[in-house]
């Protein structure tokens, strides 16, 4: 074993490829061997072949220094959708979406012309990613280049493979949030320049949803999004029927809400919807067509009152989706709280989600959707050693229950009904453990 090396011994589940069919394409080791080398994934095999390889002179090497997990290793969770700055006022009382924006939203969101502040916003935004288990974002931050400067430069600092953008606002918004056509171009442009593709850093192009931005300012989302093909595209998409009226009469021209960003070169791979309760067909086909990203937020869609997510009707249409925590409007950061609130939308349509496609759409499922499979999602040798250790007996409730379990899909629907940020053992990143609880 070299110094950079480690081995790690334990339960191992992860889903090694795209799948229709999580609850049959998984890979689950009960006693199985990760090894990671230089912040990647070098090999996974079962234990005793693994062991059973060696000469005694290798095993002599590798015993004393392997590591023994307790728990359930996972890849790393991913939230492909959430607000950094909005950390701050979770858990705002009483309104539905535009409201929500001007009484809660927006004013928080205006203390981040400050670098200070939103340095130490981002430094702990990011400590609270990796408590609660998840190790890659999709990040929305403010209008402001101060919020990515500082949301990149904590990411940096734990060697993170983090997404994040600068809000596009130019119009219907409080005046200290707005920035204009060119100046949101401009910014952006520099921000993509300095931060895209640098170590693991990731850039979003961010127009924050079609009724802030004017047709200019998406014209010129547009062009960036032309003159930078592998960044990234985030906003929101028929949230609230509310907001899908406003857009009607802001874009009367447009055939419905995902026109407007179509008209302007915002619909393609790697560009990310958040939401999307209230498609319509012709939607619908423009998404599969382009291979553009959904993204169900469980939690947000509830507090709101937004609706309920369709979730069969998109993947039976073949769109990619992923499951989010939309903080602040979601109520957690929690991956497996806002799995448990997918299953409950989904039971009040009458249908059922199995726990291994939940974790499937916050892992592999959702590394899918952002086009990055090849770097996170799962276990595979060779892609980045972002995982997690999971404790099962971390809640007397839910390890009173798991011992019941007659199988792991059983054990799995338990914890994520259960389970909440106090069953992450252990998050590592680049194959470093940045977050334990004991």
């Amino acid at each position: 074993m070299t110094m950079t090396q480690s081995i790690h011994r334990g339960e191992i589940l992860h889903f090694p490829a795209t799948t229709s069919n999580p609850e049959q394409n998984h890979e689950y080791l009960q006693d199985g061997i990760l090894i990671t080398e230089n912040g990647l994934i070098t090999a996974l095999a079962d234990a005793q072949t693994f062991l059973n390889s060696l000469s005694e002179q290798e095993l002599s090497h590798v015993l004393p220094g392997m590591i023994h997990h307790k728990g359930l290793l996972i890849p790393g969770m991913i939230d492909s959708h959430v607000h950094y700055p909005q950390m701050e006022m979770i858990a705002s009382y009483g309104t539905q979406l535009l409201d929500w924006l001007n009484e809660y939203t927006f004013p928080a969101e205006a203390k981040f012309c400050n670098s200070e502040y939103a340095a130490k916003q981002a430094k702990q935004f990011i400590e609270q990613l990796f408590a609660h288990g998840t190790t890659t974002a999709s990040v929305f931050a403010t209008v402001h280049p101060e919020s990515v400067n500082a949301f990149f430069s904590a990411a940096e600092a734990c060697q993170a493979r983090m997404i994040c953008g600068k809000v596009m606002m130019d119009r219907n918004c409080p005046d200290n949030l707005k920035d204009t056509a060119e100046s949101g171009y401009a910014q952006t442009r520099q921000l993509i320049e300095q931060w895209h593709k640098q170590g693991r850093s990731l850039y979003a192009i961010t127009p924050r949803f079609a009724p802030t931005s004017s047709p200019e300012q998406l014209k010129k989302a547009g062009q960036l999004a032309k003159q930078h093909p592998d960044t990234f595209i985030q906003t929101h998409l028929s949230e609230n029927i509310q907001e899908i009226e406003w857009v009607k009469s802001l874009y009367p021209e447009s055939p419905d809400y995902l026109g407007v960003y179509e008209k302007y070169d915002l619909v393609r791979e790697r560009a990310l919807f958040g939401h999307c309760i209230h498609l319509e067909s012709r939607e619908y086909q423009v998404l599969k067509r382009e291979q553009a990203g959904i993204i169900f937020c469980p939690t947000s869609n509830l507090f709101i009152g937004s609706g309920l997510f369709p979730y069969f009707d998109v993947k039976d249409k073949n769109i990619p989706v992923a499951i989010a925590s939309d903080v602040g409007a979601g109520t957690s950061l929690s991956l497996l709280t806002n799995q448990a609130e997918a299953y409950k939308i989904l039971q009040l349509q009458k249908q059922n989600l199995n726990p291994l496609e939940a974790l499937y759409l916050c892992t592999q499922g959702a590394a899918d959707t952002m086009r990055l499979s090849d770097k996170i999602g799962n276990l595979n040798p060779g892609t980045e050693a972002d995982f997690v250790e999971l404790d099962f007996s971390a809640l007397p409730m839910l390890s009173q229950r798991t011992k019941q379990a007659k199988s792991l899909t059983e054990k799995l629907f338990a914890l994520m009904i259960l389970g909440d940020d106090r069953v992450i053992r252990r998050t590592y990143v680049h194959g470093q453990c940045i977050y334990t609880r004991e």
